[in-house]
């Protein structure tokens, strides 16, 4: 075989018959609606790590309507861990765009799917490919490294003129039939064989035409995103107790880090974290707890304060009391849950 892309869905889909993965909960009655919700969570996320999450989410929405009608902070709830919360805020609206313009059914266009919030090419030529056999190409993170190593794309592939070259090729590979199978096919191979680091080159179907695997550039190719120095953030976390031990928590603006997620509140100054706190506050300091961000790392200073007043509460929608012996079914972001199960591990 050669490296013409008419002959790549060939040897893909003869592969996928004989190691392809064919029981995925996704791949059963893959109606739009369950494809939709498995490739929102599959994005930038292992499958190993979905398949939980996908199965408590499709128990308590199994179709589009209870999906639209819960209250986000449920949504939230469920997604809790799963990370890049803004894909489950845009299922809700996509769910209540799906209910209000369609009916509660997926359009049939790709350009109608791609303008729901959340969905862009790749995940649009997706949901039809596998839901309804629609001859649509896909181009997410494995896709672009199978074919930037079969044939030898060089450059970014996040760079207008490489992503065109590869959308190209994405097309020129389709097959005529079996696009359900040849979509799952092409992102199975590079989740399993073709994967970022330490390929298992000799069992890919395309050992034999691989451009990277003939000129040993597996390590090379996909070229990687130019470098730049990570930005480094700082911040100050309250952990207020009351003396039920509840924690006080900040519901987070609609839009941007932890949007709508229930955090602890946070400060970019101790001085105006004393301030929250309304009285000279005796601080316990915890360890500085990290987290990254998918484009700067931010450095966390917990601060506790222990039997504070029950403070009133005016705005419920902004604040809450958390109890960690009998918590409310809210959306955690993770430095909240990880300090949280962090200081009931402390008190037991």
């Amino acid at each position: 075989m050669n490296d013409d892309p008419s002959s790549f869905s060939t040897a893909l889909l003869a592969w996928f018959d004989r190691a392809g993965r064919k029981h995925l909960p996704w791949q059963q009655s893959p109606t739009p609606y369950r494809v939709w919700i498995s490739e929102i969570m599959l994005q930038q996320t292992q499958v190993a790590t979905v398949i939980p999450y996908y199965e408590r989410f499709m128990q308590r929405f199994p179709e589009v309507r209870t999906l639209a009608q819960a209250p986000l902070d449920e949504v939230l709830h469920l997604w809790t861990g799963l990370g890049y919360y803004a894909r489950a805020r845009n299922l809700h609206r996509a769910a209540n765009r799906l209910l209000d313009e369609f009916g509660g059914e997926f359009p049939n266009s790709l350009e109608q799917v791609q303008s729901l919030p959340g969905i862009g090419r790749s995940t649009a030529g997706a949901i039809l490919a596998l839901s309804r056999e629609e001859r649509q190409p896909i181009l997410d993170g494995n896709v672009k490294r199978v074919l930037t190593r079969h044939f030898g794309v060089d450059g970014f592939p996040g760079e207008k003129k490489i992503e065109a070259r590869l959308w190209a090729l994405a097309e020129q590979c389709l097959p005529q039939k079996r696009m359900r199978d040849y979509t799952q096919a092409v992102m199975d191979l590079g989740a399993t064989l073709c994967t970022r680091s330490q390929p298992r080159c000799v069992e890919c179907p395309f050992v034999v035409s691989c451009i990277a695997y003939r000129d040993d550039l597996q390590a090379a190719l996909p070229t990687p995103r130019p470098k730049k120095a990570r930005p480094q953030r700082t911040a100050f976390v309250v952990v207020a107790l009351n003396a039920g031990g509840a924690i006080l928590l900040e519901r987070r603006p609609p839009a941007g880090i932890w949007g709508g997620l229930w955090t602890l509140p946070q400060f970019e100054l101790e001085i105006d974290a004393a301030r929250f706190a309304g009285t000279v506050p005796r601080w316990e300091r915890l360890p500085t707890y990290h987290h990254a961000f998918s484009h700067f790392d931010l450095a966390l200073q917990p601060l506790v304060l222990r039997d504070v007043e029950r403070i009133q509460i005016a705005d419920a929608d902004r604040y809450c009391w958390y109890d960690p012996t009998n918590p409310q079914r809210i959306g955690l972001a993770k430095p909240a849950m990880d300090l949280i199960r962090q200081m009931s591990v402390c008190e037991t």
